[in-house]
């Protein structure tokens, strides 16, 4: 490594300035100037030694400088940008050869590809697609050790919910399903530029050695956004396209229950009647 700067001593903002970096509401860019909360992220994650991570939507490097400073094996930064590309590969003289950048949508790339297991993503995630990418990676989920992500709250909240919540739905189910999941902490929007108005939230998902229950996720996600579209009817109305009482008479399930009643488990029934 350089000992006459390392990357911990560059300043993102004058990277940014260098690279003519500004945010773009379409790629849904709140960048997270604060190493404090980086550095707390990336512990968060817990002991990364061994592990390959995967940064998806690295910005110009905030979390990435961070992450490098773990005992982390590699870490594969991805981004769309191509301004922040340029700001990204700066990082790689002071990595020790650990950093690679990737230009592309993180949607259209296959991670599984990009390094060997283990592997951890470790992200601060576009608001637009993240809920999109999550579902993605679940269906891959045993190929992670887990993931350490951060969302606007009222998704993380969706993610961590009970059953008879508010919040508890169709994302609650599956990634309880798969995964152990936890709120860490909350990052205020003045953390960020530009601010988002929203609050943001960290959140931790360690993969499952055995799933809560079997089911196949397809059919769970079909059964799901069917219950949850039309959350405050009966069951055996919100599901009358794939069974209704039929469907859930085979599952074992009261007809007149409604969405936010069921269990992961009941819920995999279900799926697992179709």
């Amino acid at each position: 490594m350089n000992t006459n700067k390392t990357y911990s001593q560059l300043s993102l903002k004058k990277i940014m300035e260098r690279h003519n970096i500004s945010t773009r509401k379409s790629l849904g860019q709140h960048f997270l100037f604060e190493q404090n909360l980086t550095r707390r992220i990336a512990k968060a994650s817990g002991d990364l030694s061994g592990i390959n991570v995967i940064e998806i939507g690295a910005g110009p490097g905030g979390l990435t400088r961070s992450l490098l400073e773990t005992n982390a094996s590699s870490i594969i930064a991805i981004e769309r940008d191509k301004r922040c590309i340029n700001a990204l590969e700066e990082l790689k003289d002071y990595s020790e050869n650990r950093l690679s950048v990737i230009e592309g949508d993180a949607l259209n790339i296959d991670l599984i590809n990009l390094t060997p297991q283990p592997r951890r993503i470790i992200a601060n995630l576009p608001y637009n697609i993240a809920s999109k990418l999550l579902i993605k990676w679940l269906k891959q989920v045993s190929e992670y050790t887990g993931f350490t992500l951060m969302f606007q709250r009222e998704v993380a909240e969706r993610i961590t919910a009970k059953p008879n919540t508010k919040s508890y739905g169709r994302l609650s189910i599956i990634c309880q399903l798969l995964t152990e999941t936890r709120q860490l902490f909350d990052v205020a929007p003045s953390s960020f530029f530009p601010s988002p108005s929203v609050t943001s939230t960290v959140i931790a998902m360690e993969t499952r050695d055995i799933p809560l229950a079997s089911a196949d996720i397809n059919k769970l996600e079909l059964v799901t956004r069917l219950a949850f579209g039309q959350r405050r009817k009966m069951l055996r109305r919100s599901l009358q396209s794939v069974g209704g009482s039929e469907l859930l008479l085979r599952a074992h399930i009261q007809e007149t229950m409604r969405a936010e009643d069921l269990t992961v488990e009941q819920y995999c029934d279900i799926a697992n009647s179709l």
